[in-house]
Order: structure tokens, then C-alpha cells, then sequence
């Protein structure tokens, strides 16, 4: 009998493999969709609408096999599905077929979604689970690198390459938890704490009535609607503007979108590493304002940077205009996180982290088909700025949420008699 690795090592190991292979497939998915599938704007947004539909719809019956049966299988199968999605797109570059392969993937990730971090806190304890996540960003972000020079060695020989060494490694990744991951900590949920469509209801309904009574929440989640409702239009058309409406030029070794694409791949995770450094030494958790404001102006950035990706008619300006979002967007992630989290009380914050990541999706699901249909009818130029001017409400909404958070301090001051 072959004996089982110890949790946190197997831990360890899906977090550097997945992030290797994610970063190896989705380096190359805009290319490969564009140039050897030849999607138009409004499919290239439809495949992001399917992933997140599917994602949306299998989260509650996918959860039930974790909850029930065992994390452990849970997780295997969900990497074996997003290892056939993958290696369905990479080998057959046909819009029905690219849209069944979001559909494994989105199913796959379901399957993994809670159930990894389940599985782990069961095997190791939930005081070490901290340390393991530490130690598993770090894995990825050293995967994520070795992905893109792996997605640029194999997609200058064959756009699809990447993607289906990613998904048959993602296939044997499965094979490899059968033999190793151990399972000695799961009990089955007990059926009142199950993930049920009616308990997303009633979340739902729960996180509305918490939010109701505190107005920064509120404008939290009118944050998160725009995000939702723009991003998908950035994220799926932003590579399409580049390879449709410029010239790549030759430049030392970078030469043609596969190269290009990857450094500037590299760049984007030097410099959004650098800026979250500098931003995580200069803001205090404590600093309410300097959190808002600070994300009031990244916020800016992405708007104008957006705003003039769309509109530049030059290769180099349009690259530093997206480069710019890239950086601004990441470091924002992490102090949206913060603050949304510092808004909400203990014994309600799943309530309404779970309801705010329904927003989102839900966000997604609409936004994306519209910015296509925009892209297609119009132009990518006109979606950009479609993308931007769904933002323009956000910084306005910080600036409230600024506004409110310095008279509170000073109403505060008041009452302290300072």
C-alpha cells in the first residue's frame, strides 16, 4: 500500500503545481483565442460569461459532494475537470468547443472551491493554516513565473501547446492525490450547516439585512457592482485591442505577441509587487482615512489608464496605459479586502462576504455580454471606454466613504474633548 504524504506538504504542492499551470494556460488564452480560434470581441467576453455562469450555478451541488462525501475527492475531481477543460480548448479552437471547456473548468473549480481549504484546516489544524498560506502565496507567486516562461517556450512553438501541458498535467496532478493526499480529519457537515440554494437564498436575504444598516457597507457593495458589471470587459478584451489594432514592434529579443505578451507578463509582477511593498509600509490598518484614500486614487488610475488604453493609437503608450491598470488593480485587491472586512461584525462577516461575492458575479454575468456587444457592434476602443465610464461612479462613492470616515473621527475628537 502506498503510503500518504503529510497534508501540509501535499498542500504545498497543489498550490506551486496550479499555480505553474493556471499561469502556463491562461499566458497564452487570449492569443490562441484571437489568432487560431479567431472569436470575435463579443465571444471572447461570452467564454469569461460561461466560466462565471457555470461557477455561479455549481458552486451549491459541487459543494454537497464536499460536505457529504469527502473534501479529499472533492478536490481530485475538480482538477481532473479543469485539466479536460483545458486540454478540450487546446485541441480543438472552435467557439462551441472553448465554451464546453469553461464549463468543465468552471465545474472543476466548484468542486475545489472550499473544499481545499476544508480539507486542509481538517488535516493540520486551524492554528497552523496562517503559516501554510503564507508559505503557499509565496510557492505561487514563484509558480506564477515559472508559468509564463513555460507558456513562452511552448506557445512559440504552437499557440495550443500550453494549454494542453497544462491540462494533461493538471489530469496527472489528479492522479498524483489519489496515490498521496491524505484524508483522516473529515466528518461529514452536519445537514442544517450544508451549502443548499435555499441557505444562498437566505444568505442573500441575511447579508441585505446587515448591510441595510450601515451605510458604508451599502457603498461597498455599490463598489462591488461596478467592479463587476467593467471587469469582465477589461479582462477578456484588453489583449484583443493589442493584437487587433497594433503592430508589435521588434525589440532585442521580443519579437511577435508570444514574447511580448510574457514580458510584459514578468513587468506586471515586479512592479504590482513593488507597489503593494510600498503601499503594505506606508498604510496603517488603523489609518481609515489613508486606506480610502488610498484606494480613491488607485482607483483613478485604472479609470484614466483604461480610458487611454482605448484611445491610444500607439503601441508603446497603450502597453504603459495597461501596464499602469495591471499594477493599480492588484494593489487595490488587497486593501478592498481589508476594508470590506473591517466594515463587517464577526458573527455576520461570512453572511455578507458570501453575498458580496454573489454581487460580483452576478455583476460579471451582466456587464460582460453588454461590453461585448459593444466591442463587436462598435470597436474595443468604444468598450474601453464603456469599461471606464462604468467605473467613474467608484472614486465618487470613496470620496463619500472619505468624507463620511473624516467626520466621524472628528466627531469622535469632539466627544473625547480634544
Amino acid at each position: 500500500m502506498i503510503r500518504k504524504l503529510p497534508a501540509y506538504r501535499v498542500f504545498l504542492i497543489i498550490s506551486g503545481a496550479a499555480a505553474v499551470l493556471f499561469t502556463t494556460y491562461g499566458f497564452i488564452t487570449a492569443i490562441y483565442r484571437v489568432q487560431t480560434a479567431g472569436l470575435n470581441p463579443l465571444q471572447l467576453v461570452l467564454v469569461g460569461t460561461v466560466l462565471e455562469l457555470s461557477v455561479f450555478l455549481f458552486e451549491i451541488p459541487t459543494g454537497l459532494v464536499a460536505d457529504v462525501y469527502s473534501r479529499r475527492q472533492s478536490v481530485i475531481i475538480g482538477y481532473a475537470l479543469i485539466g479536460a477543460g483545458f486540454v478540450l480548448e487546446g485541441s480543438l479552437p472552435l467557439f462551441a468547443t472553448i465554451l464546453l471547456a469553461q464549463v468543465l473548468w468552471g465545474v472543476g473549480y466548484t468542486f475545489i472551491s472550499g473544499a481545499q481549504d476544508a480539507w486542509l484546516a481538517d488535516e493540520i489544524g486551524e492554528e497552523r493554516l496562517t503559516q501554510a498560506y503564507l508559505r503557499a502565496s509565496q510557492m505561487g507567486r514563484l509558480g506564477a513565473l515559472a508559468g509564463i516562461l513555460i507558456g513562452m517556450s511552448l506557445g512559440t512553438v504552437r499557440l495550443g501547446l500550453p494549454m494542453l501541458i497544462a491540462g494533461g498535467c493538471f489530469v496527472a496532478l489528479s492522479f498524483f492525490l489519489i496515490l498521496f493526499m491524505p484524508e483522516t480529519g473529515f466528518a461529514p457537515t452536519p445537514r442544517p450547516e450544508r451549502n443548499s440554494w435555499g441557505k444562498m437564498g437566505d444568505t442573500f436575504r441575511d447579508g441585505l439585512e446587515v448591510v441595510r444598516g450601515r451605510s458604508t457597507l451599502m457603498l461597498i457593495l455599490a463598489i462591488t457592482v461596478f467592479f463587476g458589471l467593467s471587469s469582465e470587459g477589461w479582462d477578456r478584451l484588453r489583449e484583443a485591442h493589442l493584437l487587433e489594432n497594433f503592430t508589435f514592434p521588434v525589440v532585442g529579443p521580443l519579437e511577435g505577441p508570444v514574447l511580448w505578451f510574457g514580458a510584459l507578463s514578468i513587468a506586471g509582477l515586479a512592479l504590482s509587487f513593488s507597489a503593494t511593498e510600498v503601499i503594505r509600509r506606508r498604510v496603517k490598518e488603523e489609518q481609515a482615512a489613508a486606506l480610502i484614500g488610498m484606494q480613491l486614487g488607485l482607483n483613478l488610475v485604472v479609470i484614466g489608464g483604461i480610458a487611454f488604453f482605448g484611445l491610444a493609437r500607439t503601441f508603446g503608450p497603450a502597453v504603459a496605459a495597461m501596464t499602469a491598470v495591471y499594477v493599480a488593480r492588484s494593489a487595490n485587491g488587497p486593501l478592498f479586502r481589508g476594508w470590506i472586512n473591517k466594515q463587517i461584525e464577526p458573527r455576520v462577516r461570512a453572511t455578507v462576504l458570501s453575498m458580496w461575492g454573489q454581487m460580483d458575479a452576478i455583476g460579471q454575468i451582466i456587464g460582460g455580454p453588454i461590453l461585448g456587444a459593444v466591442a463587436t457592434a462598435i470597436s474595443i476602443p468604444a468598450a474601453m471606454g464603456g469599461v471606464a465610464l462604468l467605473l467613474t461612479p467608484v472614486p465618487v462613492l470613496f470620496l463619500v466613504a472619505l468624507r463620511w470616515t473624516v467626520r466621524a473621527k472628528e466627531r469622535g475628537a469632539i466627544e473625547r474633548g480634544v
